[in-house]
């Protein structure tokens, strides 16, 4: 079966593997796997018609099939030089919105050969981006009966050219098709379709660093992520065998840290730094094979909040030690 991901992928999903088996974890790939789709010659459209055909095509034709939806999970917000903040799903890749769709009512208009090209995001355990507001996710009934998760009423898809997180190829194609910001709206800067054949860029986060560390005047040393906000673990999780404690709406208060690169890392400890496969199909960032966490109640970067919740919750050291827990 096909799937939006780049077969590329799979040499990273192998290393990762490795690295997840020293945690103890028993389950398979830690990174994306699959097949690319929508790579064969574009179909001739018409330079207007609004599908890609301009900047990325139909994918394979009119014969195309589209990739199988894939959820989201947790939700995340990138800082792109050009294009503002940008939704990205829990792996790190970027989501888009239609122009031919509507978002009142919610509407698609991509399907077949275009969604091919345009993977659909099924709605299914998305969770909203720490610090944006969980209301604005929804979902639409597609005509094939699928659901397709939606924000602020925008239908939301992947781009089969963004073969690694943080790619934006997809913006500005055809005049159309554009990265998506964490209101729904299209990404603030380039959103008139300026960028359509500008070389690829890649949507980082504001600090060049995914997670750094940031002293804190009552706790000290502490972890932060790319937008500043304090990382947490949780004393209930498990990191030998990795397990996690946090589910279901727990995860609502306690969104988990997406997978990232050890190179987007600064300062903080890069043993045991794999990719957590969660049963509930997430995939989460872990330090020293501990699952990392924000807390939704961090309304900006510099609160701890989070800190000692319940007698479980505690923000980490640069070494992956819990901050203030009891020993």
């Amino acid at each position: 079966m096909n799937t939006w991901r780049n077969a590329s992928l799979a040499a990273t999903a192998a290393a990762l593997l490795t690295l997840t088996t020293a945690c103890g974890q028993e389950q398979g790939d830690a990174s994306p796997n699959g097949q690319a789709v929508g790579n064969a010659a574009p179909a001739q459209q018409p330079a207007d018609s609004g599908y890609g055909s301009a900047g990325g095509g139909y994918g394979s034709g009119a014969d195309a099939e589209a990739a199988e939806a894939e959820e989201a999970g947790q939700l995340a917000v990138q800082e792109s030089k050009k294009l503002g903040k940008v939704l990205t799903d829990s792996e790190g890749f970027t989501l888009y919105r239609f122009d031919k769709d509507t978002a009142n009512p919610p509407k698609s208009n991509c399907a077949g050969a275009c969604a091919a090209t345009w993977p659909v995001v099924a709605s299914g355990n998305a969770t909203a981006a720490a610090g944006t507001d969980p209301e604005l996710l929804g979902e639409v009934t597609r005509a094939d009966g699928t659901s397709q998760l939606t924000v602020d009423g925008w239908p939301m898809y992947r781009y089969a050219k963004d073969t690694a997180p943080g790619q934006v190829n997809g913006q500005g194609v055809g005049g159309t098709w554009f990265a998506a910001a964490p209101d729904g709206k299209k990404a603030a800067k380039n959103a008139d379709g300026a960028g359509v054949g500008e070389p690829a860029e890649s949507a980082a986060p504001a600090d060049p660093a995914g997670l750094s560390v940031r002293k804190d005047p009552e706790l000290g040393d502490i972890v932060v992520d790319g937008r500043g906000m304090t990382v947490y673990r949780f004393t209930k999780d498990s990191a030998w065998p990795m397990k996690t404690a946090c589910t279901g709406d727990c995860l609502k208060k306690w969104p988990v840290v997406a997978p990232m690169a050890k190179n987007a890392v600064d300062g903080v400890t890069t043993k045991g730094f794999v990719t957590f496969d969660r049963p509930d199909g997430i995939k989460q960032q872990t330090i020293d094979c501990w699952p990392i966490y924000t807390f939704a109640g961090d309304a900006k970067p510099g609160d701890t909040n989070g800190q000692g919740v319940g007698g479980t919750w505690y923000a980490v050291s640069p070494d992956s030690e819990l901050i203030g827990a009891s020993r």
